[in-house]
């Protein structure tokens, strides 16, 4: 069964069981399942009890059903997805512009005996 349906199936359950795992929870709230990492992470959804790193994350149903209602926390919601993709996008950004800087030292003009002119990069302590 593909995702698609299985989130079909799922949202047409009359009774939701109380607690939801983290796909679950995004198709609930109306997100997408790799979003609700990022909520958790912002401080605006909280498993259930006191699960490691590394294991499945439950979320209560009952606040759920809360949240999905309020409309000030979706707006906190999107604007916190907003802002991670924001700040990974600015990461990657200084990440390429650093390795440009570096790569342009590649990149220099050549001088006739086929080195680079260190000279036109670095000022002289006679300037």
């Amino acid at each position: 069964m593909n995702e698609t349906a299985q989130q079909t199936e799922f949202l047409s359950w009359k009774i939701a069981p109380a607690r939801l795992t983290a796909t679950q929870t995004a198709w609930f709230l109306g997100f997408e399942p790799h979003e609700v990492p990022m909520l958790v992470a912002a401080g605006l959804l909280k498993p259930l009890g006191h699960p490691p790193r590394n294991s499945t994350k439950f979320f209560a149903t009952e606040l759920l059903e809360q949240l999905r209602r309020d409309e000030k926390w979706l707006a906190r919601a999107s604007d916190a997805i907003c802002s991670y993709w924001r700040e990974r996008n600015a990461r990657k950004q200084k990440a390429r512009g650093r390795a440009a800087t570096q790569s342009a030292a590649f990149n220099r003009p050549l001088r006739s005996s086929g080195r680079s002119d260190p000279a036109s990069t670095k000022p002289t302590a006679r300037e």
